[in-house]
């Protein structure tokens, strides 16, 4: 999708015409997805593959080409910086309010028919979803293209340039290490709030405060952007997330609300470092058009997104194996070796990624 972006040209640009050709059909497919039909288990689970199959190729036509957007948009690396933190902001705040609001409307429409209420509930989404993505369309200019200066070459041609990039390696590799420490992060939290804190009533806290600290440090980074270079700012953020990790990991079972606070504030951090991380693509196509006189916007977000997928299914995936590894048994006392593993990945695990950036 990247390439097919990149060799996009209407008088609209390259990467804005998807925001306004995709968002339909990626509307219609998320209220698919979200509807039940009349067919037997097996074909209920044949629809259910197809529909989000679909959904989330229609996602990836547009989520490829909006993330390119940020980078043409303007040239300057420090606005560059503010339209990600921006983005991310926003970002957390909607998955907030969609966490808060889904389910109420799916009661509020179903009536007691959690079918009905999932597809009403996901067309009044959709319909939300469509008019954002035109006036994202209708507001946005491509201001800023230098890739389309640079001599035309193949989708091949345009990977083998990406992967020649030594910045965007390191971008993407820090991305990736990052994500995986993220996504194990994410997928023990229960645990650790249940077990090593010894307060499962707790769990929505940390997730909800956790998202509130993310909304506040992509608005810290975007403060930050007309104070300071962006690199310096991810250096002492990189650092504090080393040591506030480093401490979270030490903290005793029993101190509640300094983990509840530590944990917090590790999320503050991360949302500093993630919009810089973002804008930084961008930075690494100008470098390759400096060096080579070749680069791809759209190509080098979808791989940068390619790593970070990657590292979020990576994460997911280690987080199950360590927890059999260490003898996690659900719904009893924990074993002291499975405590100090649940530890590991939701504070030591962290700690190590920060010290790649």
């Amino acid at each position: 999708m990247g390439g097919i972006a990149d060799r996009t040209n209407t008088r609209w640009g390259s990467y804005r015409p998807y925001l306004l050709w995709i968002s339909v059909p990626y509307g219609l497919l998320a209220v698919l997805a979200f509807t039940t039909p009349d067919l037997s288990d097996g074909g209920k689970l044949i629809y259910a593959y197809i529909t989000y199959a679909l959904l989330m190729t229609a996602y990836t036509a547009i989520n490829i080409p909006y993330s390119a957007l940020g980078g043409v948009i303007t040239s300057d690396t420090q606005e560059r910086a503010s339209v990600q933190s921006w983005r991310f902001m926003l970002a957390m705040a909607g998955g907030a309010l969609i966490a808060a609001t889904t389910l109420p409307m799916v009661e509020f429409f179903g009536n007691g028919d959690e079918q009905k209420g999932f597809q009403l509930a996901m067309i009044v989404l959709a319909i939300i979803a469509v008019a954002c993505f035109v006036a994202c369309f209708a507001l946005t200019k491509e201001r800023e293209n230098p890739t389309k200066e640079a001599a035309p070459q193949s989708m091949l041609a345009d990977f083998v340039t990406l992967i020649r990039n030594d910045q965007w390696v390191i971008i993407a590799v820090v991305t990736f290490v990052l994500l995986v420490a993220v996504a194990m992060k994410g997928a023990v939290t229960p645990y650790y709030v249940s077990y090593f804190l010894n307060s499962e009533s707790s769990i929505s806290l940390f997730l909800t405060a956790g998202m509130l600290a993310g909304v506040a440090g992509a608005m810290f980074a975007n403060w930050m952007t007309r104070k300071a270079c962006k690199v310096a700012v991810m250096k002492w953020a990189a650092i504090a997330l080393v040591l506030v990790y480093s401490a979270l990991a030490l903290v005793p079972g029993d101190q509640f609300w300094l983990a509840f606070v530590l944990s917090t504030l590790s999320n503050f951090i991360h949302m500093i470092i993630i919009p810089y991380l973002f804008s930084a693509v961008a930075d690494t196509v100008d470098y390759s058009l400096d060096r080579w006189g070749k680069g791809a916007m759209a190509m080098s977000y979808s791989g940068h997104l390619l790593a970070l997928k990657i590292g979020i299914a990576l994460g997911g995936a280690l987080s199950g194996w360590i927890l059999a590894y260490v003898g996690y048994q659900p719904n009893v006392a924990q074993t002291e070796t499975a405590l100090e593993g649940i530890v590991f990945m939701y504070a030591w695990v962290s700690a190590i990624a920060g010290l790649s950036l």
